[in-house]
């Protein structure tokens, strides 16, 4: 991944560009913005950059030692910290554990999320955390010089998924920095960090991509119509996973859209026996499936009631959550909507905190029968 291969972004990379020609490059770096706006690749193509032998003036050459190292994702200088699961050892896990997955993960694509990087670990249905091991495991390996570069670098992709112990043990290596150390670290939701870490790092907020860019990725690299990507890119809302994801509907999003149009048709007819079943196959998902489809529902909630005002520019659903919409968004009015995005939130904020999901589930279908009936 090189600079010249990031989609966009491109305010984004000439600041980058700019802190190293100006040599100030800041100890500690905080890379963040929505899903898919290409965080973690621009943070491998900087590290890149700074570890390069001959770096041009807006990118690194491709041709030295390092960048053939940086090929495979294996350069000494080069360290990942993410989220993992434990394994059946019960020790906790590190990032060294999975990290021939990570690196083909990052080969295959770095444009993925947690719920992709789940799957590829195999652990769809557990919760990843970046455990207390980690911040020692990052120590070790920030304690010597760096061996080729000027630079020792440590990539944590998704800081907020760090635990508290984990995270005071990091504030203690950001306040005293080895020499020669950058911290790149790559959020979603830096308001969930622990705010003694974000005051410790410069702020880089990447923005949704513009539709432009990635209707011009779609057509060239899936040779899509051009009527086609425009309409991927509407739906995508400045997301390069959204996108790819939106060229079909995926296995995961068609769960989500059936599960979502199944409850509403059941709780508005109040069929109970029908409801409880449905709760108890969102209860057999796995947690992070759960919050997927709880975040889906929000969207399709939000859709709906902006679809009854008749702009269809504001929409950005697939053709058949559209279709769905004509039928359905009559019923989703200032009068419930914000009751029932309220119900969303509550529900995952029980599964956040491991509440037994068959009781949150069921709790929720009978509340959403509620507020169907003030249509």
């Amino acid at each position: 991944m090189y600079l010249k291969d990031i989609i966009g972004q491109t305010e984004a990379k000439q600041h980058l560009l700019t802190l190293v020609h100006e040599t100030r490059v800041p100890h500690a770096m905080l890379l963040y913005g929505p899903p898919g706006s290409g965080k973690l690749p621009l943070a491998i193509a900087f590290a890149r950059y700074l570890t390069c032998d001959n770096p041009g003036s807006d990118d690194a050459c491709g041709h030295c030692p390092s960048c053939l190292m940086m090929n495979k994702l294996a350069h000494p200088d080069v360290h990942f910290a993410f989220p993992v699961v434990k394994k059946k050892s019960g020790r906790d896990t590190v990032s060294a554990d999975y990290l021939d997955a990570w690196r083909q993960q990052l080969l295959d694509t770095p444009y993925f999320n947690l719920q992709m990087w789940l799957e590829r670990m195999g652990t769809e249905n557990q919760q990843a955390q970046i455990f207390v091991s980690e911040s020692d495991e990052i120590q070790r390996s920030l304690a010597l010089k760096p061996s080729r570069s000027k630079y020792k670098i440590m990539i944590i992709w998704l800081p907020e998924k760090m635990n508290a112990e984990c995270g005071n043990k990091l504030l203690k290596l950001l306040e005293e920095p080895p020499a020669h150390t950058v911290f790149l670290m790559v959020s979603e939701m830096p308001d969930a960090l622990m705010p003694t870490l974000v005051s410790r790092m410069q702020r880089f907020r990447l923005p949704p991509l513009p539709e432009e860019e990635i209707a011009s990725m779609l057509a060239s690299r899936y040779m899509l119509t051009p009527e086609d990507s425009n309409e991927i890119a509407h739906l995508s809302e400045g997301s390069i996973i959204a996108a790819i994801g939106n060229i079909r509907l995926s296995e995961e999003r068609r769960l989500f859209f059936d599960l979502f149009t199944s409850l509403m048709r059941l709780a508005y007819a109040r069929r109970l026996k029908e409801l409880k079943a449905w709760s108890e196959q969102v209860a057999a998902l796995g947690r992070e499936r759960q919050k997927s489809f709880l975040d889906y529902s929000e969207r399709m909630l939000r859709e709906n009631f902006i679809y009854n005002f008749h702009h269809p520019e504001m929409n950005y659903m697939a053709r058949e959550e559209k279709q769905f919409a004509t039928r359905f968004a009559p019923y989703i009015n200032e009068r419930n909507v914000m009751g029932i995005f309220g119900e969303l939130q509550e529900a995952a904020r029980h599964i956040e905190q491991n509440a037994n999901p068959k009781f949150v589930f069921f709790d929720f279908v009978l509340k959403i029968i509620v507020w169907l009936v003030k249509k």
